[in-house]
């Protein structure tokens, strides 16, 4: 069963759009998942992998990127793997046929939030059987599911701190980098003065000395 569906842009992690539940109750249960899959697209880059499935729970992420987005969903673990992917192929070639050309140019989250509407079609579609013998040959050339990743929620969120950190440690060396060659410029030319100074006091103790004697 498809629980949730979020669509975010990977070089920032905006969410651009995603389905809105159907009651407070819902909202509530699914609202731990919802801010892991905030945290995934934060650690999302160019280097991930196009198609990843995600355990988490007794739930499954599976997520596409394409054209610098990325579309995920929160499904049961029983749910097929080739009937998730093949729903968020739907979702990509909807969302970029409407939104694509936009993706780049905003900067308010959810500012495609309307998506919802055809979200929900889909979803929908994805229960319904002649909607399930329609998606699962959506996309013939939708690659063997069995060779997609799968992972860990926390490992994927660990490591994702642990490059932050390593980034970060990176940046203060950089910073340390910076200000050293500056201490070393600086330090270089005092050595330099001293040097011109030294070479003017003998110069002139030479002059005086000629002059009084």
């Amino acid at each position: 069963m498809v629980l949730t569906t979020m669509i975010a842009r990977v070089a920032d992690g905006l969410p651009l759009a995603a389905s809105v539940q159907e009651n407070e109750q819902s909202e509530r249960d699914y609202m731990e998942y919802q801010n892991q899959a905030k945290l995934l697209f934060r650690k999302l880059n160019n280097q991930s992998p196009d198609r990843c499935s995600i355990e988490t729970g007794p739930y499954m992420f599976h997520y596409l990127i394409e054209n610098g987005v990325c579309y995920l969903v929160l499904c049961d673990k029983a749910f097929s793997k080739r009937l998730a992917y093949s729903y968020l192929e739907d979702l990509q070639n909807e969302f970029n046929s409407q939104h694509g050309r936009k993706v780049a140019t905003v900067s308010r989250p959810y500012t495609f939030i309307e998506f919802d509407t055809y979200i929900q079609k889909a979803k929908k579609k994805v229960m319904d059987s002649r909607g399930r013998v329609h998606l699962s040959t959506l996309n013939s050339e939708l690659q063997d599911v069995q060779r997609i990743m799968v992972q860990n929620i926390d490992d994927v969120l660990q490591r994702g701190a642990a490059i932050s950190v390593l980034d970060n440690k990176a940046s203060n060396l950089s910073v340390l980098s910076q200000k050293y060659k500056k201490n070393a410029h600086y330090l270089n030319l005092r050595s330099t003065y001293a040097k011109v100074a030294a070479g003017c006091i003998v110069i002139c103790v030479f002059v005086l000395y000629f002059f009084v004697f």
